[in-house]
């Protein structure tokens, strides 16, 4: 009964299609695609070979006391994300050490690129062969990390691995810890970065798009690996307002179970649940809902039982549902991260973005995934979704900020 009101009042994304909020949003509202060829690594050996990497980063342009050298590619990019979306919120990380700071970041496998290296080492000449600076890089901390380069000492940091839902999960996290008294300010979101490993398990088990991620189609054939980082800034809303904040939107609800079913098989039941939970979080009915950001993977199983379980909620009202993952590909444990930005960016401009590569709508999934072009709409409450391996789903929901 006395939780504090949770305010959006900055959003960080690295991304395949743009880097920084003006970037991401043009983009986004606009339907360009971050597909094209991979370059993390030479592909050749591929059927498949395209992806969607975060083009030109370069962590030296976004670190300020940490070495490049010895940090990953992940944290780096999660450091960068953290930098936008303060700027974003008009705040110096400065003006935040005496704050009480959460910063709670998700992930799926971070620093999967080290993971890469070490397995060459180790094949190079086994054990022995490991290098301090691939360790290093490797097992640095996300959130950790970015406190360090923050120089904010005090904060508390916590990493969240929970697969495709972590970002979900850390803004949960961050959400309930502000309302609680727990933190007056948090940095929440997930980061991941471009491997071969994940690639190379993705084509293995034939879930990777021959030509292009194409969510709720009847012709998908699968999703398109990705990577980047999202993260926003949360705080007391009484904080915002008394400090002029414009704020993005408030953060009314979030919810988070796991059914541990299956490794990877969706469980339609448990997803519908999650959702009820998260609106009865908020305090709200399916009815308020005026737009879903989907987990919309593009694969076969995933999208029509996350349909499925739309309807379960919703019935015949179900509102648009957007995939920006068409756009954005899969980032893993940034992927809702980046989905709860993109929702926050749609809320502000009351404009859905478009799910492209979109022909035809599959029957099974019968959904108004707003095809091939955005569309401005009156928005006052947006749902995001994040569902993981081993049945782990959480659900965020976003308002449209009281005058």
């Amino acid at each position: 009964m006395n939780a504090r009101r949770v305010a959006i009042t900055g959003v960080g994304p690295v991304s395949p299609i743009g880097t920084g909020r003006a970037a991401f949003e043009a983009a986004l509202l606009a339907g360009r695609s971050g597909q094209r060829t991979v370059t993390a690594f030479d592909p050749s050996g591929f059927q498949i070979r395209h992806g969607c990497e975060v083009p030109g980063f370069e962590p030296a342009a976004w670190l300020e006391r940490l070495d490049p050298a010895a940090t990953g590619r992940g944290a780096a990019f999660a450091v960068a994300a953290a930098r936008l979306a303060l700027a974003d919120a008009g705040l110096d990380p400065a003006d935040l050490r005496d704050e009480a700071v959460l910063i709670v970041l998700g992930t799926s496998d971070t620093e999967a690129q080290e993971e890469d290296r070490l397995a060459a080492e180790a094949a190079a000449a086994g054990p022995a062969g490991f290098t301090r600076a691939t360790a290093a890089r490797y097992t640095g901390g996300t959130a950790v990390q970015v406190a360090r380069d923050l120089a904010l000492p005090s904060a508390e940091p916590v990493d969240v691995s929970a697969a495709c839902a972590a970002g979900n999960h850390a803004i949960g996290h961050g959400l309930d810890a502000i309302r609680l008294g727990h933190a007056d300010i948090a940095l929440c979101g997930g980061a991941d970065s471009f491997s071969r490993r994940m690639f190379a398990s993705f084509h293995r088990v034939g879930t990777l798009a021959p030509d292009a991620c194409r969510p709720f189609d009847a012709d998908r054939a699968g999703t398109v690996v990705g990577e980047g980082a999202g993260v926003l800034v949360l705080e007391a809303l009484d904080r915002a307002r008394a400090r002029g904040a414009r704020i993005v939107g408030e953060l009314v609800g979030a919810a988070a179970n796991c059914d541990a079913r299956h490794p990877v098989a969706p469980d339609t039941a448990s997803v519908a649940e999650c959702v009820r939970l998260a609106h009865l979080d908020a305090d709200i009915t399916p009815d308020d809902v005026d737009a879903i950001f989907a987990h919309g993977t593009g694969t076969p199983v995933n999208d029509v039982n996350e349909a499925r379980s739309m309807r379960k909620v919703f019935g015949d009202r179900l509102p648009p549902v957007v995939a920006v993952k068409s756009m954005l590909g899969h980032a893993m444990g940034a992927s809702s991260a980046l989905g709860a930005i993109a929702a926050s960016v749609a809320l502000d401009a009351q404009f859905l973005p478009p799910t492209v590569n979109h022909r035809r709508t599959d029957p099974e999934c019968d959904v108004d995934c707003v095809p091939g072009t955005g569309r401005p709409a009156k928005l006052r409450v947006v749902e995001n979704h994040g569902f993981g391996f081993g049945g782990s789903n959480a659900v965020v929901l976003i308002a449209k900020a009281a005058a």
